[in-house]
C-alpha cells in the first residue's frame, strides 16, 4: 500500500499519493470525504498500459515537469543556457505543517528545488496553495514560468465561469463549456486589469463547483488543459515576460499564492468560501472591521474644480443626512486643474486651499465625520516638478518612446529613491492631516516596464510601499482603486480595505458587476455608491430608490454633489443612508447567496441560519402577467419562518415550501429592488 498524505477541512478533502523517488500525485480534491477513506491502492495499478504509450505512466502530480514523459502542460518552464530544461524530481521530503503539508521536491539533474506548500484551513475551507523554485546549480536559471498551483478537476468538469470586461464595464460573465481544447486566459497589463481576472469557478454535471484565484496583482496566467484520463489540470501563476526572472546560484523565486475550493453547494459555496479566507487575511485597525461608514466622494461632485467654500457645504449637506466619511478626490494639489498635469507633486495646491487642507479637513472632523484623501502615488505627469528633477525615475526601455496614458507614466517603484520619495511624500500628508482614510488609485497599465521588464519587481515594490505605510499608520484605511476595477484581488485586499468596484455608477450596469465581484470578495470591500441621474459614464437616469437599493448590500457611499439634490431626492438618500446603517451588520457578515428567478429577476441573501435578508432585483420590466416564484434552496426545510416582503404584513411559511416551490413576489418595476426578512419563527 503506498503512503498517502491527506488534508480535511469541514467541507474539503484534498489527496495525495507519495510514491518513492517522484512527486506526489494528485488523487483526490473535491468535496469532503469521511475520515479513513484513501484511494484502495496505487493509481497506476489501476491504469493498465494503452497502446503506443511510454512504458512508465505519468499521472498528474502536485507539480507535473516537463520533458520527461508529461506531455501536458509542466509546471516549469525554465532552462539554464539553453539545458536543464526538463524536471523530474528524484527526491520528495514531506513536511508537515499547521492544517498543511509542504513538498520539497529535488532535481539533481537540473540542479533545482521546487517546494510546493498546501494548507487547508478548517475555518475556510480554502486551499491555500504556493511554489517557490531555488537554482542550485552553478549557472542563471532563465525562468519562463511557475505555476503556483497545479489542481485536478475531475471528469465531470463541464463548465468554466470567468470574468473579463473593460473600465467602466467590469465583471463581464465568461461562460465556457470546458472540452478537450485547452482554455486558457492570460493578462500582461502589469495589474490586475479589467479585462481578465485572475481566477474563475469550474461547475461539474452533479452540481459541485471547484473554485480558484491567484492573490496576485500583476500580470498573470491561469489554463485548463484535459488529460488523457478525461480528468484535467488547472494551473495558476504569474506571467513572466521574457528575460523577467533569471535566478542566479542559489536564489528563490517565490509565486504567489492561489486561494482554491471546492463545493458540493456550487458557485455560491465557492463564494462563502472564499470570502471567508479574504476577511481572515485582512488587517483591520484596532484589529477588527468596524461597521463600514457612509462615505462621499467628491470626484463626480466636482472633479477637478476645487472651491474650498463650496467644499465646506457639501461637508455640511453631507453631515446632515447622515454621511460618515468624507474623501477629498483628485485635484487638491499644486496645478493640478486637470489630468494632464502636477502627479508626482504631492503638495497642497495654495491656489485652491491658501491655507492648506487642514481647515477643510477639520471642518469635515468637526461635523463627526472622517476625512479622507485621494493619491496615485505611483503615477507621474511629464508636466510635473517631480519629472522635470527625476525623469529617470519613470519606467521606460532606451530607444522606445514613452507611451501615456491619462497623460502619465509609471514611476519605477523597484528604485528604491523612488519608494523612500512615495513614502515620505505620504506620510507627509498622514502626519500633518487629521486623514483616516487613502483612496489610492492606479490609472494606467503598465507597458515599458524596463530595458529588463520589471513588472513583477513593480508589483512588489508597491506591496511594499503599502506595507510600509500601513505599519507606520495603522490607523489609516486604505482603498484600491484603478480607474475603478483594475486592480481587485486577493493579493491587495490583504493591504487594504475597500475596492472601487468600478468608475460605472449607472445602476443598472451596478447589477452585474457587483454579483461577479461577490463570486471572489466580501461584501464589506465592495465600493458602492450612490451616482447622480443621469450617470456620468452612460447618461442613463434612474429613480434615487432604485440607485440606493443597488448600493446597499456593499460599502455603501455617495458620489454627487448632495447641495444640488431637491427636496424629494435628499429625502430619498437620507432614507437609504438610514436604512443602510439599520442593515450593514447583517450584509456584512456571515453568508452570501446569488441566484436568478425566470423573466429576469435577481436576487441575493444574506445572512446565516438565524435568519437572511433577501434582496430582489428587477433591472428590466417583467414579461409575465404574474411573477415568478423565488426559490430559497439554503432554508432550513424542517423549520418555519416568519416572512415580511418590503413593507407588507409578515407571515409564515415552511421552510421546505419555500425551498421547493418559493417566495412570492410581489409585481416590480424595471429598476426597482424589494428587500425581505426571513427569520426563523419564534425568534
Amino acid at each position: 500500500m503506498p503512503e498517502f498524505v491527506e488534508l480535511h477541512s469541514p467541507a474539503c478533502t484534498a489527496i495525495w499519493e507519495c510514491p518513492d523517488g517522484e512527486a506526489p500525485l494528485w488523487r483526490y480534491w473535491g468535496p469532503r470525504l469521511p475520515d479513513g477513506v484513501l484511494p484502495p491502492g496505487a493509481l497506476r495499478d489501476e491504469r493498465p498500459e494503452p497502446s503506443f504509450s511510454l512504458h512508465f505512466d505519468q499521472p498528474l502530480s502536485v507539480f507535473p515537469g516537463g520533458g520527461m514523459g508529461w506531455f501536458g502542460q509542466s509546471a516549469l518552464l525554465a532552462h539554464r543556457g539553453g539545458a536543464d530544461w526538463t524536471f523530474q524530481a528524484g527526491d520528495c521530503a514531506i513536511e508537515r505543517i499547521d492544517d498543511g503539508v509542504r513538498f520539497v521536491l529535488r532535481d539533481i539533474v537540473a540542479r533545482v528545488t521546487v517546494t510546493v506548500t498546501a494548507r487547508l484551513d478548517p475555518a475556510s475551507d480554502v486551499l491555500t496553495l504556493a511554489t517557490s523554485l531555488r537554482n542550485d546549480g552553478d549557472g542563471v536559471l532563465d525562468v519562463q514560468w511557475l505555476a503556483a498551483a497545479c489542481l485536478p478537476l475531475p471528469e465531470d468538469a463541464a463548465r468554466v465561469r470567468s470574468y473579463g470586461g473593460r473600465h467602466n464595464s467590469e465583471f463581464v460573465v465568461i461562460d465556457d463549456k470546458l472540452t478537450r481544447s485547452l482554455w486558457r486566459r492570460e493578462n500582461r497589463r502589469g495589474l490586475t486589469s479589467h479585462d481578465c481576472l485572475p481566477g474563475a469557478v469550474v461547475t461539474c454535471d452533479d452540481g459541485t463547483a471547484h473554485g480558484a484565484q491567484l492573490a496576485w496583482s500583476g500580470n498573470h496566467a491561469q489554463g485548463i488543459e484535459w488529460l488523457d484520463d478525461g480528468r484535467r489540470q488547472w494551473q495558476l501563476g504569474e506571467w513572466l515576460a521574457p528575460g523577467e526572472v533569471r535566478l542566479a546560484p542559489g536564489e528563490t523565486l517565490h509565486s504567489p499564492e492561489v486561494l482554491a475550493t471546492v463545493s458540493a453547494e456550487g458557485a455560491d459555496g465557492v463564494a462563502q468560501a472564499f470570502h471567508r479566507a479574504v476577511r481572515a487575511r485582512m488587517t483591520w485597525p484596532g484589529g477588527a472591521m468596524k461597521p463600514r461608514p457612509v462615505h462621499l466622494n467628491t470626484w463626480e461632485g466636482f472633479y477637478f474644480d476645487h472651491d474650498e467654500a463650496a467644499l465646506r457645504e457639501l461637508a455640511d449637506a453631507a453631515a446632515a443626512i447622515g454621511i460618515e466619511r468624507f474623501v477629498l478626490d483628485d485635484g487638491w494639489f499644486k496645478g493640478r486643474d486637470d489630468d494632464t498635469s502636477s502627479l508626482g507633486d504631492w503638495t497642497v495646491d495654495t491656489a485652491k486651499y491658501p491655507q492648506g487642507l487642514g481647515p477643510l479637513a477639520r471642518h469635515v472632523t468637526g461635523l463627526g465625520m472622517e476625512f479622507g484623501l485621494w493619491v496615485e502615488p505611483e503615477m507621474i505627469n511629464r508636466d510635473s516638478d517631480l519629472y522635470r528633477a527625476h525623469p529617470d525615475w519613470v519606467l521606460a526601455i532606451d530607444g522606445r518612446p514613452l507611451l501615456e496614458a491619462r497623460n502619465q507614466l509609471v514611476l519605477d517603484l523597484s528604485n528604491p529613491a523612488v519608494g523612500e520619495y512615495l513614502f515620505e511624500a505620504v506620510a507627509a500628508l498622514l502626519r500633518e492631516l487629521p486623514i483616516s482614510y487613502l483612496k489610492w488609485d492606479h490609472n494606467r497599465d503598465l507597458t515599458h516596464a524596463g530595458n529588463r521588464p520589471r513588472h513583477r519587481a513593480q508589483v512588489l515594490a508597491a506591496y511594499a510601499l503599502f506595507d510600509r505605510i500601513r505599519a507606520a499608520y495603522p490607523d489609516v484605511e486604505i482603498e484600491a482603486c484603478a480607474g475603478g476595477g483594475g486592480r481587485i484581488d486577493a493579493g491587495i485586499a490583504a493591504r487594504t480595505h475597500r475596492f472601487w468596484t468600478s468608475d460605472c455608477i449607472d445602476a443598472v450596469s451596478r447589477v452585474t458587476m457587483q454579483r461577479g465581484f461577490l463570486q471572489f470578495l466580501p461584501p464589506e470591500l465592495m465600493g458602492s455608491h450612490v451616482g447622480a441621474s443621469p450617470a456620468h459614464s452612460t447618461g442613463r437616469g434612474q429613480a434615487m430608490a432604485f440607485r440606493c437599493g443597488v448600493a446597499l448590500p456593499g460599502h455603501f457611499g455617495v458620489e454627487l454633489d448632495v447641495r444640488k439634490l431637491g427636496a424629494d431626492e435628499r429625502a430619498g438618500l437620507a432614507a437609504g443612508i438610514a436604512r443602510y446603517k439599520a442593515l450593514r451588520g447583517r450584509l456584512h457578515a456571515g453568508r452570501v447567496w446569488r441566484g436568478e428567478a425566470p423573466d429576469g429577476l435577481l436576487w441575493q441573501a444574506h445572512g446565516d441560519g438565524d435568519g437572511l435578508l433577501l434582496l430582489v432585483t428587477r433591472a428590466v420590466p417583467t414579461t409575465q402577467r404574474h411573477q415568478p416564484h423565488l426559490r430559497l434552496p439554503m432554508l432550513d426545510p424542517g423549520r418555519l419562518y416568519h416572512v415580511r416582503i418590503g413593507d407588507a404584513a409578515p407571515f409564515e411559511a415552511e421552510g421546505s415550501w419555500l425551498a421547493r416551490i418559493g417566495l412570492p413576489v410581489p409585481p416590480l418595476p424595471g429598476e426597482a429592488v424589494l428587500a425581505c426578512d426571513i427569520q426563523p419563527a419564534g425568534t
